[in-house]
């Protein structure tokens, strides 16, 4: 599956992004520090700046997904999109 994270515009030259993964109220890394986290590394990649792909997803893997952009030169600096994944 593949969840994306449109950035459409930032003066920031590298903003940070880091996802999450929050399941039954508890919030875990997914992609922090510009790796993969937890099981994750085994399964999951960036393949351009705004897109996770999760391989192998099973219905643990069912969870809303948080995309954060830190962006400290702009107007914005952090903004976020919540994707709910459901895998049947």
């Amino acid at each position: 599956v593949e969840l994306s994270c449109i950035i459409k515009s930032t003066e920031t030259p590298d903003p940070r992004i880091e996802w999450k993964k929050i399941r039954d109220g508890e919030t875990s890394y997914v992609f922090f520090d510009n790796k993969m986290q937890g099981d994750f590394v085994t399964r999951a990649e960036i393949p351009s700046r705004t897109s996770l792909v999760i391989k192998n997803t099973t219905r643990m893997d069912t969870a809303t997904y948080r995309c954060e952009v830190a962006a400290p030169s702009d107007t914005k600096t952090i903004d976020e999109i919540n994707i709910q994944l459901t895998v049947q």
